[in-house]
């Protein structure tokens, strides 16, 4: 949360320089709260992990955050308990008449799928579509960032042959952006997908900031200009186990996954993994939520346009 100083005081330039969030007396009088609305749309078969992973990270600010869950009604999970979803869960017509102050788009586990082949990828864009004027800001997360990128600006992905998976090093850009308040330099991130998508196409759109990247893993973190759109390709959110989940999965089902690269210590798998991601999901998460969603949605929420 802001510092609130009075308006005139030496140090609020010094702060904000530093990229500290301060807000004045006089915002801080004229300004309105109320719960925020958030949508999550979750296209991962395992719901309820990833429902816990994103929960977790929402929670942790001083917010009142309202979430509801999304399901596609053009796509039954085949692994899902049906009970949990009629309980949980709602579909695109129920909610499509209400106003939401943030979405969140969760991947879904379709590497080498092209997007217009996913069975419910026309209902996925009108969701889309419908957040234009419905939504005030969309986090797009791994899969869910490529079908984003690929459907308002019309930039096609590339299919990895091998997936990337692990713990890779990634670079900050966008060091003034609020994105990134807390962040250090360089942050960690898990990968664990096999398309990518170059970053000469994101820097050929005016429309499109690039603000993250790996060396290793490419492309990781890419805004609108508008503020009304994130693409993030890495997971912050993961659990210190989803990478090894992710690989014994893939050995039982005898596609020989590499081991997820600096992940397991010595690459043993035997040995527990050391997270050294979480403090940057919390932050990322929190960011968003705080600057681009809370501070800068309007308070009659109905106004959204």
């Amino acid at each position: 949360m802001p510092i609130k100083i009075k308006d005139s005081l030496p140090a609020r330039a010094t702060l904000e320089s530093e990229n500290i969030f301060v807000m004045t007396e006089h915002r801080a009088i004229h300004q309105d709260i109320r719960p925020l609305n958030m949508l999550i749309l979750n296209l991962m078969p395992t719901k309820i992990i990833t429902e816990t992973q994103l929960l977790r990270k929402l929670s942790n600010s001083p917010l009142q955050v309202s979430v509801e869950f999304l399901q596609t009604a053009s796509y039954t999970p085949q692994h899902v308990d049906s009970n949990h979803l009629e309980s949980f869960y709602t579909t695109f017509d129920q909610v499509k008449d209400r106003k939401f102050d943030g979405m969140i788009i969760t991947g879904a586990p379709l590497d080498y799928v092209k997007f217009e082949d996913v069975t419910y990828w026309d209902e996925l864009c009108t969701i889309m579509e419908w957040g234009k004027t419905h939504v005030h800001c969309t986090l797009h997360l791994c899969w869910g960032a490529f079908a984003g990128l690929y459907y308002f600006y019309g930039l096609e992905r590339y299919d990895m042959k091998d997936k990337l998976s692990g713990v890779y090093s990634h670079k900050v850009l966008k060091k003034t952006s609020p994105l990134f308040r807390g962040f250090d330099d360089i942050f960690y991130a898990p990968q664990s997908r096999a398309m990518g998508i170059e970053a000469e196409k994101i820097l050929s759109v005016p429309e499109l900031e690039l603000m993250a990247v790996s060396d290793e893993a490419g492309v990781s973190i890419v805004k609108s200009t508008d503020s009304r759109h994130f693409f993030v390709t890495c997971h912050p959110e993961y659990d210190s186990d989803t990478l090894a989940k992710e690989y014994y999965r893939d050995l039982e089902k005898g596609l020989n996954p590499s081991i997820p690269v600096n992940y397991f210590p010595d690459d043993d798998p035997s040995k527990a993994p050391i997270v050294n991601w979480r403090s940057t999901g919390q932050l990322l998460y929190s960011n968003w939520l705080n600057y681009y969603v809370y501070q800068t949605t309007p308070y009659d929420i109905h106004s959204i346009e």
